[in-house]
C-alpha cells in the first residue's frame, strides 16, 4: 500500500522575495496539520480540509482571513472539496464572511447538491451551524492596500497571496482534493472563478487528486483539473500532465498558474508557469515547504 502523503499550495503568482519564506512556512505548517490527520489514521478528505483550514486562517494567503476583495471592497469566497473514493463533491461560491469556507464545502459531500452560490449558500451554511462573521473580521490591512492599488490606482490584479489548496493520499490509498480562494482582487460581485468548480480547480478520483491555482477564466475554459486527470489516466506522470495543460493554457488562452497532484502510487507533482507557487508537503519520512 502506498504511504500516506499530503501536498498543499499557497497560490501561483509572483510573491515578493521578502515574503517567500513566510509563504513557504505557512504551507509547511498546513501540510503538517494535514499530516497529523493522516498519521492518526484519518481519511484523505479529513486531511485536505484540515490543511486548507490552516491556510484559510493564515492572512498571508488569499482565502478566508486576508482574502482578496471585490471591486466594492466586499468579501466573496469560493471553495470546493472532492473525495476520490466516492466521487462525491461539494462547493460554495460567492459566499460571504464565513471563517472557513472549505468546511462548508465539506458538509456538502453528504448532500446530493454539489454547488451552492451566494445568499442561499450563506443561509445553508448558517443552517448547518456555521457562524456568519462581520466582513471586517476577515479583511486585513495588506488586502486593503492591494485593493486600493488595483481599484483606485489601476494596478495589476495579480494577488500574490494566492488561492490555496491541498491534495492527499491516505493509508488506504484513497485520494482527495480541496481548494479555496477569495478570488481576483477587485473582481465583480458575483464573479465565480475556477476554485469551487469540480473538474476545473479541484478534482479527485481513484487514480489522482488535483488542486489548481491561476488565471481563473482561462482555467475554466480549459477545464483544467479534469484535463490533467485524463492525461494521468492515459499513463502520463502527474508532473508532465500538469505541464502539458499549463502549456496549452498559456499558448491558447493567455493564462498562467500552477497545480499540485498526488497519484494513487508514486510521488507528488507541484508545477507552475508563474514566478512562484508556494507549497508544502508531508509524508511519514519527509516534510517541508518551498516557494
Amino acid at each position: 500500500m502506498p504511504e500516506p502523503l499530503i501536498l498543499v499550495h499557497g497560490g501561483a503568482g509572483s510573491v515578493p522575495t521578502e515574503s517567500r519564506q513566510r509563504h513557504a512556512d505557512g504551507c509547511a505548517l498546513a501540510a503538517s496539520v494535514g499530516g497529523e490527520v493522516l498519521d492518526s489514521g484519518g481519511t484523505a478528505v479529513e486531511a485536505v480540509c484540515a490543511a486548507v483550514e490552516s491556510l484559510e486562517n493564515n492572512p498571508i494567503y488569499n482565502s478566508g482571513k486576508g482574502c482578496a476583495l471585490t471591486c466594492n471592497g466586499g468579501v466573496s469566497l469560493d471553495s470546493s472539496v472532492m473525495c476520490g473514493k466516492t466521487n462525491r463533491a461539494g462547493g460554495v461560491a460567492c459566499l460571504g464572511a464565513f471563517r472557513n469556507p472549505v468546511r462548508v464545502a465539506q458538509c456538502l459531500l453528504e448532500e446530493e447538491t454539489i454547488l451552492l452560490v451566494g445568499i442561499e449558500a450563506e443561509r445553508w451554511a448558517e443552517a448547518q451551524g456555521f457562524e456568519r462573521l462581520q466582513e471586517d473580521e476577515l479583511i486585513v490591512p495588506s488586502a486593503v492596500k492591494a485593493w486600493k492599488h488595483v481599484v483606485q490606482e489601476g494596478g495589476s490584479s495579480n494577488w500574490a497571496g494566492g488561492t490555496v489548496g491541498a491534495v492527499a493520499r491516505d493509508a488506504h490509498g484513497d485520494l482527495a482534493a480541496a481548494t479555496s480562494t477569495g478570488g481576483t482582487m477587485g473582481k465583480l460581485p458575483g464573479r465565480v472563478g475556477d476554485s469551487p468548480l469540480i473538474g476545473v480547480g479541484t478534482y479527485a478520483d481513484e487514480l489522482c487528486a488535483v488542486s489548481a491555482t491561476g488565471t481563473g477564466e482561462a482555467f475554466m475554459r480549459a477545464v483544467f483539473a479534469a484535463r490533467v486527470a485524463d492525461r494521468i489516466r492515459r499513463g502520463e506522470e502527474p508532473a508532465g500532465a500538469i505541464q502539458n495543460v499549463l502549456n496549452r493554457i498559456e499558448r491558447e488562452l493567455g493564462g498562467a498558474g500552477g497545480a499540485i497532484s498526488i497519484p494513487v502510487e508514486g510521488d507528488y507533482a507541484a508545477i507552475k508557469s508563474t514566478t512562484t507557487m508556494s507549497h508544502g508537503w508531508w509524508s511519514p519520512g519527509d516534510s517541508g515547504g518551498d516557494c
